[in-house]
């Protein structure tokens, strides 16, 4: 066989491993709305750009019939490539090989590319469509899930990872998404859960089906377990670009800065955003897209805790992480769902040197039993551990309410604010009036020929003397007190001042969070 014949031979095996389970196979996965593996790496990355790895890869087990049976790439393609010009390391599991189990070799495939992404600092991809671990393989499959979760742990911090879930994701399949920092899922097609439908009628006796257990909806919505969902997967992998866009590829860099075209930034209608009335509702998002550069805002967990509200956006071409209390929803309250999605975020920001803007209207901690029950105190601490050790850049603006300890957790100056500003309608104290006047003034209302006319007035005085911004100013605790309209004028100055911040941190393995 001449040289000509083997290069023929090489091109024949790699067109065997890009048919991955055959036609058969490949058109089921179509007629379930569902792309292939390479089909999706393909929408991912720029043109022409990936490169695959270990492409003939095969299992080499030998038990229940596989000795019998190829699989091309053992289920599963890996690589690299470029998205919006920057490199990327991915794996995207093949349902038609194996219907995507993860086997020994499998794993390893996913393992290696893992390392290579995190050597060379940039983020990693996965794209999931897997039956779960290959029964057949044994003990050997369930060590390789291992492997890959200790690397989502240790990577976690070092690179973005990404998880997109485009099929089933069962048992212990789904704690790799669950460590990495967000999660993608597409409506009907993808689902999350450690126990599916069957086995807990068997053991419960509850009836229900894939998607109302752990469908994008449930995850998106209920258990906060994902951040973003689409209704196709071209659009959920165009989401995918976009956020990737908003990242640097690694801790020990800044995200990209973009151009922006000069505008005046001075922006009138922030007067008209915030009722006067302190108990009338508004959405927070219009006093985004006000500050903000135009259309930039990309909101993570929209559809999870909706009485805070976080995502991405630039402000003059730097990407920031924004953090807001939204009025709309219980208040702007916080609770434990709500302290669990901003803690989270704000570790992110902070781990891949994202600066942390707070838009801050808030009137506490959200009360009840079932708050107190479900474990409030732990999670609402879980804002203040980390906005604390977060060493960015970090901006509060105080739009209208700050009451309590959630005034306090919502980066105040004394957990380590660099600057904080607040409106003139702003309203700082330990709690709103009614319920202040109600304790200070207790047997002097009491004790009033007319209770209600006496509290009426003690309410008033609390609201005169703590009903504004300038207390809080007086002592330090605000930097300064702006006009609306100057907004996003005074962040643009501050992020500029703040640009090359450095602080550090104790030395120490690291902190225990209250998880």
């Amino acid at each position: 066989m001449d040289i000509y014949e083997k290069i023929n031979d090489l091109y024949d095996r790699r067109r065997v491993v890009e048919l991955g389970g055959g036609d058969e196979r490949i058109e089921k996965q179509h007629e379930k709305g569902k792309l292939t593996a390479r089909e999706r790496i393909e929408l991912l990355v720029d043109e022409g750009t990936f490169v695959e790895l270990n492409p003939f890869i095969e299992h080499r087990s030998r038990d229940f019939g596989l000795e019998n049976q190829k699989g091309p790439g053992d289920g599963v393609v890996t690589g690299y490539g470029k998205v919006n010009g920057r490199p990327i390391y991915l794996f995207s599991q093949d349902f038609t090989v194996f219907g995507g189990a993860l086997g020994e070799m499998h794993a390893n495939k996913i393992a290696n590319v893992m390392d290579l992404a995190a050597k060379n600092g940039a983020p990693f991809v996965g794209l999931n469509d897997s039956g779960g671990a290959r029964i057949q393989e044994g003990v050997v499959s369930l060590d390789g899930y291992g492997k890959i979760f200790y690397r989502n742990s240790i990577y976690s911090g070092v690179i973005p990872q990404i998880s997109v879930i485009l099929g089933p994701c069962a048992g212990g399949a789904v704690y790799s998404p669950a460590i990495t920092d967000f999660v993608f899922m597409v409506e009907k097609t993808s689902q999350m859960f450690i126990t599916g439908p069957k086995v807990i009628e068997t053991v419960t006796g509850e009836k229900i089906s894939p998607e109302d257990l752990g469908g994008a909806r449930v995850h998106n919505s209920i258990s906060g377990n994902a951040h973003f969902r689409s209704e196709t997967e071209e659009e959920i992998i165009e989401k995918v670009r976009v956020l990737l866009s908003y990242l640097p590829q690694n801790s020990e860099e800044k995200a990209p800065i973009t151009e922006v075209e000069e505008a005046d930034d001075f922006r009138p209608d922030l007067t008209d955003v915030i009722p006067f009335d302190a108990i009338r509702p508004y959405d927070v998002r219009v006093v985004i897209d006000q500050v903000v550069d135009s259309g930039s805002f990309f909101e993570v967990h929209q559809d999870f805790a909706k009485n805070i509200v976080v995502g991405l956006a630039r402000i003059k071409g730097e990407v920031v992480g924004l953090v807001c209390n939204q009025p709309k929803f219980m208040a702007g309250g916080l609770d434990i769902d709500s302290s669990d999605k901003a803690a989270r975020f704000i570790r992110f920001c902070d781990s891949f040197n994202i600066p942390i803007i707070t838009f801050e209207d808030v009137t506490g901690f959200f009360p009840g039993v079932k708050q107190e029950h479900g474990g409030i105190i732990r999670h609402g601490a879980k804002i203040l551990y980390a906005y604390s050790e977060a060493t960015v850049p970090k901006l509060t603006v105080i739009l209208r309410k700050a009451y309590g300890g959630a005034y306090v957790a919502l980066n105040s100056k004394s957990i380590g604010a660099d600057l904080v500003y607040a409106w003139p309608n702003a309203e700082i104290a330990v709690m709103g009036p009614q319920g202040a006047a109600n304790i200070i003034f207790a047997k002097e209302i009491q004790n009033s020929e007319n209770p209600e006319q006496t509290r009426a007035q003690k309410i008033e005085e609390y609201r005169d003397k703590f009903a504004n911004p300038y207390v809080a100013a007086s002592m330090g605790m605000v930097d300064d007190v702006i006009d609306p309209r100057e907004t996003r004028i005074k962040l643009i100055q501050a992020l500029e001042m703040l640009r090359n911040k450095k602080e550090s941190r104790p030395h120490k393995k690291h902190g225990n969070i209250p998880l």
